[in-house]
């Protein structure tokens, strides 16, 4: 019999994403130097510099490449809603965000101990082209597709309805985060929250 072969070692930039991810999100992001990413990726800091141009670029690499996906869900409703109902995207984008917040928010949290690092980091994001207010933006760019389509009311204020489902998602990851919720209830599922979520703002958006 003969020997099995090992397994063939991920491409570097692979490594780095999958360390950075776990830095990220058991140190936080103020903590996570490029240093230690390197080390646990099993390559050099250059190598590092070769993929990423720094942590706050590897910070939007592993949102959008290891975190629920978000971002793209959105750019794809707005661009074909497909054959689902608005509650029924709704509940998608609201089940998506809730996963998506409440796995990025232990990642972020560390950033608002200290103002200056947090300064230089939305500096960095204003130059990446991106930043938190991203999924806001491109959930409002959804609802005016479908107000366009006449499936929510004319009348309706769409930024407003997705500050709403945003911030209840992120709220929830804030509410509920396991060091931040001593003697809190358990979170209501997922699921069930999202569905909820859904129903409710659509309720005020219907034409």
């Amino acid at each position: 019999m003969s020997p099995s072969r090992p397994e063939p070692q991920k491409p570097t930039r692979e490594r780095i994403l999958d360390a950075a991810h776990e830095l990220m999100r058991t140190l936080g992001l103020s903590r996570a130097t490029t240093k230690e990413i390197a080390r646990l990726a099993g390559c050099s800091e250059a190598a590092l510099y070769k993929h990423f141009a720094g942590k706050e670029d590897l910070f939007v690499a592993v949102l959008s490449e290891r975190l629920p996906r978000l971002t793209p869900l959105l750019h794809r409703l707005v661009l074909d809603p497909g054959g689902r109902t608005v509650e029924q995207n709704l509940t998608e984008i609201a089940r998506q965000a809730t996963l998506f917040y409440a796995e990025s928010f232990p990642i972020a949290a560390s950033l608002y101990a200290e103002a200056k690092l947090k300064s230089r980091h939305d500096a960095a994001m204003r130059e990446l082209g991106t930043g938190p207010h991203m999924p806001i933006e491109g959930l409002d760019s959804y609802l005016r597709a479908e107000q366009s389509a006449g499936r929510i009311a004319a009348t309706a204020d769409t930024f407003a309805a997705a500050s709403l489902l945003m911030g209840a998602c992120a709220q929830r990851a804030f509410a509920y985060a396991p060091a931040g919720a001593v003697g809190a209830p358990p979170p209501q599922d997922v699921d069930d929250f999202a569905a909820a979520l859904a129903a409710t703002l659509l309720a005020g958006i219907s034409g």
